[in-house]
């Protein structure tokens, strides 16, 4: 997400032997910005994928989406009608999708929806997480199957619900011969580790905030949606007193399993932690978001994986040259785009659901307790057929 150089929307299907099943993965992410729509297909070892559309979401629904991820005050009505609103706003990006291919809706074997986190909560007792996005009106305006619901059932059996990304990580990226870190940095960032020995076990958890706090902080400053390429950012100074402010948090002490979203992190949380602060130019309390960002993210991998030999990074965070580059030094190790290993950073995500959709639809249990914390795998996904 979070994409200045994203490509427009494209089929890149032409002059392939038609495969036996598609599958399309759509979400939004934390930052809200925007849906991703995208088609895929499954085989062997790895995945191919056939075509994307990034969709928009108008202004005023994108305000009403942020605004119930972080108003205890939502309203009952306003929260069903914007569940049917966001549900049909999916379905219109499924069916603009199909359109700039000549696939027909006959040939999906389904789509994986993830929805729109509103709320998060694994510290509650009962913990919950809720996604909204209607997915009956995907079924009904597209005539596909749909996935949906994927992580509640997690949290039943005893896990956070997330992150579930790691999965298809390992799925996707895990390289015998070499120790791995997958970081995707959207609104939230999150980090799989992928041991080069098979036999041990892969381990994923949210570190921190992504995209969020810099996106937020340039368009309250700038009227701009994210910082380009990350160069409001390095026009500022990093001030270190904030910085280690930022970093004390209770949340970076955690050990994983762990998940968190704008739930904790969000523009109210940092005006609190800015208090303090209010001498500081804007340009250098952007600088000190990103440094935050990027030493809370290095700081979280090193801690779970010293050995590290790479780290792969996805998301619209992969697009910010700054961050990449901060990145890159805190980290000590090759620190690269997922399209060096086969797969766009912007449509990594969207791949995972799908592959979800296609796993549910095949009644696989996905063994998530040693990354979630649940007490047994279990099927994600509720299935709504056409």
């Amino acid at each position: 997400m979070n994409n200045p150089q994203r490509e427009s929307p494209s089929y890149l299907g032409e002059n392939r032997e038609v495969p036996e099943e598609y599958f399309i993965g759509l979400l939004s992410g934390t930052s809200i910005d925007s849906i991703d729509a995208a088609i895929f297909t499954f085989g062997g070892e790895d995945c191919q994928l056939i075509a994307t559309h990034n969709h928009a979401i108008p202004p005023s629904l994108r305000s009403q989406l942020v605004q119930a991820a972080q108003c205890d005050q939502f309203g009952i009505d306003e929260l069903g009608s914007l569940d049917a609103q966001f549900g049909e706003l999916l379905a219109e990006a499924v069916q603009t999708l199909l359109a700039s291919t000549d696939l027909p809706a006959e040939r999906i074997s389904a789509v994986g929806s993830h929805g729109q986190t509103i709320r998060h909560r694994p510290n509650l007792t009962p913990r919950f997480t809720w996604q909204i996005g209607d997915p009956t009106r995907i079924v009904e305006r597209t005539g596909i199957t749909t996935v949906a619901d994927f992580r509640r059932r997690d949290m039943a059996a005893g896990g956070e619900g997330a992150p579930f990304a790691p999965l298809f990580h390992q799925f996707k990226f895990a390289d015998p011969n070499e120790s791995r870190a997958v970081i995707n940095i959207g609104g939230i960032a999150n980090i799989t580790i992928l041991p080069g020995d098979p036999a041990q076990q892969i381990v994923g958890f949210d570190c921190g905030p992504g995209n969020l706090l810099m996106d937020g902080w340039i368009e309250k400053h700038r009227s701009l949606p994210f910082d380009h390429h990350g160069e409001w950012g390095l026009s500022g100074k990093v001030d270190p007193g904030l910085l280690q402010h930022l970093l004390g948090i209770d949340y970076f002490e955690l050990s994983p399993p762990k998940s968190t979203g704008r739930e904790l992190f969000n523009m109210e949380w940092l005006a609190r932690h800015l208090a303090g602060f209010s001498a500081l130019r804007t340009e250098d309390v952007q600088a000190t978001l990103l440094e935050f960002t990027a030493a809370s993210i290095a700081t979280s991998l090193l801690k779970q994986n010293p050995d590290c030999q790479r780290a792969l990074v996805c998301g619209g965070g992969s697009h910010n040259k700054g961050l990449m580059k901060r990145l890159e030094s805190l980290l000590g190790i090759p620190t690269e785009s997922t399209v060096l290993h086969g797969l766009s950073p912007d449509w990594v995500e969207a791949a995972t659901f799908a592959w979800f959709a296609r796993r549910a639809l095949r009644r696989e249990p996905t063994g998530t307790p040693p990354i979630t914390g649940a007490s047994h795998s279990v099927v994600l996904g509720a299935i709504y057929p056409a």
